[in-house]
């Protein structure tokens, strides 16, 4: 799972002298970062300060992610906060968005699991309007973020393990349920990137010995939470697509899988048939 680097942004960087800029980007094209310019133009408008621009290429160079230096990623036309810690939202998940709002475009409950940040509830309660919102994660580093993320659309933030983390009175009324759930096989964590290997949790990145544990958990219990009519939208590979749905279908939800080749993104939607 790379951590995709964002997209230049207009900012105060264009009152940065060029010699500074061109400095800033030396020093993280030294350090290996791919998209020099672009993470300069970020950093140098993210700073408040010469002395914190400084420290934020210091960090960037010494490997840290760079939406954690930053504080913020940007995810389907939102800025997200982001803590060290946390895991970054990736932008294909931005297509587990736009498949929640065309297939259940009238929802009005809402449940971000294993929300990280929180910015899928956050994007999801942007696009849809009034929504009850709700978000859990089992991280408390997390949970914290996401109540920051969460906050400005009237949602709550829920600390637990999956559905036990969620009120009761939830059961049958929800009509998307997102659960952005850890999907790398154990025997493959050590496989990715530094960025995310040393700088986000193991428990949003370890899916279990096949990737698919955590998505089995959420696909039994999903049927007793969802309103008629309503989606479960879960994050996998292309790889592990055909077990998933097969996952789904024993669940009792009515299964098909969605790609976004441009994203490189491949979601499987379950639905509570009627």
């Amino acid at each position: 799972m790379p951590t995709p680097s964002p997209s230049p942004a207009s900012s105060s960087a264009s009152s940065v002298s060029s010699e500074e800029f061109s400095r800033v980007v030396a020093a993280l094209r030294a350090a290996g970062c791919v998209f020099a310019e672009d993470e300069a133009r970020l950093i140098l408008g993210t700073a408040r300060t010469p002395a914190e621009a400084t420290a934020m290429v210091e960090r960037r160079a010494a490997g840290l992610p760079l939406e954690h230096v930053l504080g913020w990623a940007e995810f389907h036309g939102l800025r997200i906060a982001v803590e060290p810690g946390v895991f970054v939202p990736r932008r294909r998940t931005e297509f587990l968005v736009d498949q929640a709002l065309a297939r259940v475009p009238d929802a009005r409950v809402v449940v971000d699991l294993c929300c990280g940040s929180g910015a899928v509830g956050a994007a999801l309660a942007a696009a849809l309007g009034t929504v009850e919102l709700h978000a859990a994660d089992i991280d408390p580093a997390a949970v914290r973020c996401a109540r920051r993320n969460i906050a400005p659309h009237g949602g709550q933030v829920h600390a637990g393990d999956l559905f036990a983390a969620l009120p009761d009175r939830l059961r049958g009324r929800v009509g998307i349920l997102a659960a952005n759930v850890p999907y790398v096989p154990t025997g493959e964590v050590a496989l990715l990137p530094a960025e995310a290997r040393d700088h986000e949790p193991l428990t949003a990145l370890d899916g279990g010995s096949d990737g698919l544990g955590v998505l089995r958990r959420v696909a039994a219990e999903a049927p007793g939470w969802l309103a008629p009519g309503g989606c479960l939208l879960v994050e996998t590979s292309e790889r592990q697509a055909r077990a998933a749905v097969e996952a789904f279908t024993r669940a009792g939800l009515a299964a098909e899988p969605a790609v976004c080749d441009e994203l490189s993104a491949h979601v499987i939607v379950g639905t509570r048939q009627a």
